[in-house]
């Protein structure tokens, strides 16, 4: 039975993904990107699906956990009777090639070590064929996949297992390096692992000086920060929105998603949380991917893409796991991939917006790419389509898409008249009026006081909220206020925000799943921009204490059995916590209540 989602914590290299759990277990990775076959599925199976633990052989008493200061170095710390160990874990950011590193280092007494290797390539399915090369490099392969393990460590191989007994004393460390390649090229090259380690930490050392935020929340902002850059694939710049696959957004359940894949519904939180904490680069290198991704045929543009920008994302069931806690199935690939959902071209002009107003370089393309897709949003705005949460049940008008909709026409607009473009104005301003009268009138239920999920429908969706902040009708309008008080009425568990009535949606799925914390993140930024701080500030900080021991967020929280769920880490909910914590510093709060704020993150 795996553990908890909360376990774990997540090392990275910016090409792939691997997490930990709190007792020395690496449960889940994916060689050699966040999207391929995966090393360890142990996380959404057993032990024999793959799993790599090094811990002390001996009763252990405590456990701390943390990561180095202002970087994605893991330290676990095991206590027990015999002495003191550290477990030093990270990934190097080398070049081409990906490696896992582990160094053991006693740090009192001498204390017996065992690490147990169960290497499976495909899900947990493949058993590679292991060998010991002369320098005594342990190699395993399967198919195209290569991994290479080296220590100096006495390493014995049972039951389709490696062992290793050894010691480890005060003052000694004991590395291990697992490093990935391709079964048709010779053994990877070795890394020297305290050098790796020095160089690992310079990395992030230096990333993190350029954070801009000095807010109250400097330690969780510089966390999510931290998290949104180990979760960018390096050679092209998109964010993957979870390294994981199949966590369910309810224990038991049938919804469970494979997210190792880049949407474009994140495109405007990512980049301003990038922008706006002085990470211009990857704001600009997020911008450039999704343009190369939705380059092309204006009437082929998908909501989600792979890290390159791949298309074809055919998703699949994995019967020989039995998933997380018994969630099935465990699918990879995304069928959602095959959607309409109008609301990614108001996500793309709103991009574009932002990326000029902060002085982004122009990307060559951009400008003509979208002109071409809101000529094709033209054709195409009427119609149904899944929304944002993509539900697999029949399309319909979404209110959310069609105001997604006005908004990509409006930031259009907003464009020609800031920065001289060129566009069809006159056409442009006819469609937006037009959208902004229809969802004014089939999107509003008179008899609830609030704009609805879809036409016709009297469900209440929390990406309503998001109609705050468009533009889309002053804040102060009774309509957008009575949203916000049905949605406060009727979506909040336990204090926190869930998209939807999962039971009144006809998608197929068996009903039920958590709070999703983006929306709860959204909610506070409502209150914020309703002058309700008090309020803002308690939901904020509520949010905060959701954080694992480490400050992961996962996608959604359970509050009946008040853990996370969902997949983990989650580039949307730290995009949310980001964004939140820096509107704090751009609104007015009186000089009393910002005491408050400060003293209380303190």
């Amino acid at each position: 039975m795996p553990s908890l989602i909360e376990a774990y914590a997540m090392i990275g290299d910016c090409l792939t993904a691997a997490l930990v759990s709190k007792v020395g277990s690496v449960d889940w990775l994916c060689w050699p990107r966040f999207d391929s076959a995966a090393c360890f599925a142990s996380l959404l199976g057993t032990p024999e699906h793959g799993r790599w633990s090094i811990a002390p052989k001996v009763v252990v008493k405590k456990i701390d956990r943390r990561y180095r200061r202002h970087t994605l170095i893991l330290e676990t710390e095991f206590e027990t009777n015999e002495g003191r160990v550290t477990l030093i874990d990270f990934m190097p950011v080398l070049g081409k090639s990906s490696h896992m590193v582990r160094l053991v280092r006693g740090d009192s007494g001498r204390v017996p070590m065992l690490m147990t290797l169960c290497l499976r390539f495909d899900y947990g399915r493949s058993v590679p064929w292991t060998t010991r090369g002369e320098d005594g490099a342990l190699r395993a392969i399967a198919g195209p996949n290569m991994v290479v393990l080296r220590t100096p460590a006495p390493l014995q191989g049972e039951n389709l297992h490696t062992l290793s007994e050894f010691f480890v004393e005060e003052g000694r460390t004991v590395p291990f390096v697992l490093t990935y390649g391709e079964s048709q090229d010779p053994l990877p090259e070795p890394v020297d692992p305290e050098a790796a380690l020095e160089h690992t930490e310079a990395f992030w050392l230096e990333w993190t000086s350029r954070c801009t935020y000095q807010g109250p929340w400097a330690e969780a902002v510089e966390r999510s920060l931290i998290t949104l850059k180990a979760l960018t694939y390096r050679p092209t710049g998109g964010i993957v929105a979870a390294p994981t696959t199949s966590l369910p957004e309810k224990r038991g359940g049938s919804r469970n998603w494979d997210y190792r894949f880049c949407w474009l519904r994140d495109a405007t939180f990512t980049l301003s949380s990038l922008m706006n904490s002085g990470y211009s680069q990857e704001a600009a290198d997020w911008q450039n991917w999704l343009l190369r991704a939705v380059a092309g045929s204006p009437e082929q543009v998908q909501i989600v893409y792979g890290l390159a920008g791949e298309r074809q994302l055919s998703e699949m069931e994995l019967g020989w796991l039995p998933g997380y806690e018994n969630s099935k199935p465990v699918r990879i690939g995304n069928a959602a991939s095959q959607q309409l959902q109008l609301d990614v071209y108001g996500e793309i002009a709103g991009l574009l917006l932002q990326s000029r107003r902060g002085g982004l370089p122009r990307n060559e393309f951009g400008t003509a790419l979208e002109l071409k897709l809101l000529e094709h949003l033209e054709t195409i705005w009427t119609e149904p389509d899944s929304g944002i949460w993509e539900l697999r049940g029949p399309p319909r008008h979404f209110t959310h898409s069609k105001v997604m909709a006005w908004l990509a026409f409006d930031r259009a607009i907003q464009c020609c008249e800031q920065f001289r473009l060129h566009g069809p104005l006159d056409r442009w301003s006819a469609i937006r009026g037009q959208i902004h009268d229809e969802v004014c009138r089939l999107g509003f239920d008179r008899d609830m006081s609030s704009f609805v999920q879809s036409y016709g429908s009297k469900e209440l969706d929390a990406s309503l909220l998001l109609m705050a902040r468009s533009g889309f009708l002053p804040l102060s309008d009774p309509r957008m206020m009575g949203t916000i008080r049905a949605i406060e009425r009727h979506l909040i568990r336990g204090g926190l925000v869930v998209r939807y009535n999962t039971h009144e949606v006809d998608d197929g799925l068996m009903p039920g799943e958590g709070a999703f914390l983006a929306c709860s993140f959204w909610l506070a930024d409502v209150y914020l921009l309703q002058g309700r701080y008090a309020e803002a500030r308690q939901l904020f900080e509520r949010l905060l204490t959701l954080q694992n021991d480490v400050g992961l967020l996962s996608e959604e929280y359970d509050p009946d059995r008040q853990s996370l769920v969902g997949n983990f880490p989650q580039a949307f909910s730290h995009v949310a916590l980001v964004n939140t914590a820096l509107r704090f510093g751009r609104f007015a709060i009186p000089p009393p209540e910002l005491r408050a704020l400060k003293k209380t993150a303190s």
